[in-house]
């Protein structure tokens, strides 16, 4: 399934990353996925959350610098080998992947993972030809 991921912008300081999350957290808005990419002067934290327009609204009332961006919400089995069997999907098909990170979701004997591909109509249209949108309550 087609959801909206939101990426902000912080700086590389001690604490930066409690702050998000404790305006989050003020604001009742619940995490579903998160990773974050550094350099050594910046990061870019990239979370799920299950009220995207909330999120938004308080990340900027609290001055972070943010954007959005659609990704795909797979959901997989928790066995071996699940996710290598969903990138030979992506492979054969020609879908290239940019970034995915693990989604903080676990139902049952399955997992969600985040994908940002390069075209997402096209990935969206390879996850459901193939039976992979699954039901992530993202």
């Amino acid at each position: 399934m087609k959801i909206r991921q939101i990426s902000i912008f912080l700086e590389n300081a001690a604490g930066r990353l409690a702050e998000v999350t404790r305006v989050l957290k003020q604001g009742g808005v619940n995490l579903r996925a998160i990773m974050i990419a550094d350099t050594a002067d910046f990061g870019i934290l990239r979370v799920i959350v299950d009220d995207p327009d909330r999120a938004l609204s308080i990340l900027t009332n609290a001055k972070f610098t943010t954007k959005t961006t659609d990704v795909l919400a797979v959901t997989i089995s928790d066995k071996v080998g699940s996710l290598a069997d969903i990138l030979a999907i992506f492979e054969r098909d020609g879908i290239n992947i940019e970034y995915l990170y693990a989604a903080l979701e676990k139902v049952g004997e399955t997992a969600v993972v985040i994908f940002k591909v390069e075209d997402l109509e096209k990935g969206l249209r390879v996850v459901e030809s193939n039976g992979l949108g699954g039901k992530a309550s993202l």
